[in-house]
């Protein structure tokens, strides 16, 4: 299954508190909850202004969905088609 980023602008996210980084995931898991098994959450990292989220998922289509149910803007989204690390030089 494909797996995607998703780029999220959200000025000074980066100063959440531990309750909003709390309250936002339960966000997202109800959402995912309502979409089904077919899309996954893998994690997210936070910068200052903006997430980065990993989600495995059918299609673009359906993180787009996630976004409208949880709220969350979804400013841009790549499929991803590969991983490069230390480890791809050996």
């Amino acid at each position: 299954m494909p797996k995607y980023i998703v780029e999220r602008e959200i000025p000074n996210v980066g100063n959440m508190s531990p309750e909003e980084r709390q309250n936002g995931a339960r966000e997202s898991n109800d959402a995912l909850n309502k979409l089904g098994e077919q899309i996954q959450w893998v994690h997210s990292y936070l910068t200052q202004n903006k997430f980065y989220c990993i989600y495995i998922a059918p299609s673009a289509d359906l993180i787009r969905q996630h976004a409208e149910l949880s709220g969350f803007p979804s400013d841009r989204i790549e499929e991803i088609k590969g991983l490069l690390d230390p480890t791809t030089a050996q």
